[in-house]
């Protein structure tokens, strides 16, 4: 799970194993396989990076 914003500065997590896409259209908008949509204020270069935190950190306990 990562840390996301919305635009109104209201932190919530999401499971980035769920992520469709993310898109810039030009707010960040995440689409999950459910098809659920949340629109960000993280760029999609930032949503990214966290992913790849996050799966680092998981990985390293191992």
């Amino acid at each position: 799970m990562i840390k996301i914003s919305t635009l109104t500065h209201k932190e919530f997590y999401l499971n980035c194993e769920l992520f469709e896409k993310i898109e810039a259209n030009p707010d960040t908008v995440i689409t999950m396989t459910n098809g659920n949509k949340y629109v960000v204020e993280d760029t999609p270069e930032e949503v990214i990076k966290k992913i790849k935190d996050y799966k680092k950190e998981i990985l390293q306990r191992f």
